[in-house]
């Protein structure tokens, strides 16, 4: 019985580590002191997001609004309008497929996304997605990239960023082949994967806050 009875205070105590561990986890950010300015990106994954409760939190927003050539986030049109109503600089965002033309891609954004000069440059997100099994040649890709990178310019008016994920990046090299800002992401440490340096970093994608009913995408900028 002793035994036993040591047995499970111990399953207790790692029971309790675990939570306090997940705890700080979900509510852990980058010191401001290192990156002062701090933002989160959405999709309809999130939930409903309260914009006025986010707003006192953050410096910036991004909204997913595309997926490939033929996806729209169900919920981009009311992120978009409540950042704005909020005051917070938005920005929206572009899954990029493997799957689908470049041309189809920026089609899809274009007749999503609303022109506006004072909204934040778009970034595409560049990863691999488990409904495409697609790998083309990497100079198939690095066309695909550079096509849709233009036309999306060619309607937004500025510069796109890329977030590249680290497996993404270690196949098809995009950051020293295409010249734009770069999005990095690793959670907890600051990632070092990418041929140039990162003007944002994804610090974490399970970061819970008041006025989101799900964890949301944690953002920083570089200093």
């Amino acid at each position: 019985m002793r035994r036993i009875r040591i047995l499970a205070g111990i399953l207790l105590a790692l029971a309790l580590v675990g939570v306090a561990g997940w705890m700080w986890a979900i509510g852990w950010a980058p010191s401001r002191s290192d990156y002062a300015e701090q933002g989160i990106d959405v999709g309809d994954e999130s939930g409903k997001i309260d914009w006025m409760t986010v707003r006192g939190g953050i410096d910036f927003a991004y909204a997913r609004a595309t997926s490939g050539a033929d996806v729209r986030d169900a919920l981009f049109a009311e992120n978009w309008a409540g950042m704005y109503e909020a005051g917070i600089r938005r920005g929206a965002l572009h899954s990029y497929s493997l799957c689908q033309l470049a041309s189809d891609q920026a089609g899809n954004f274009s007749a999503t996304v609303p022109r506006d000069a004072d909204a934040l440059p778009v970034a595409i997100d560049l990863r691999f997605h488990p409904d495409c099994p697609a790998r083309p040649e990497r100079d198939v890709v690095l066309g695909e990239v550079r096509q849709l990178a233009a036309l999306i310019e060619t309607h937004s008016g500025k510069p796109v960023m890329l977030r590249i994920t680290p497996e993404f990046e270690a196949q098809y090299q995009l950051s020293a082949a295409i010249d734009r800002p770069l999005w990095s992401t690793g959670m907890f440490f600051p990632p070092e994967y990418l041929a140039r340096p990162w003007r944002l970093w994804q610090a974490s994608t399970i970061r819970r806050i008041e006025g989101a009913e799900r964890p949301v995408n944690w953002t920083v900028i570089a200093p």
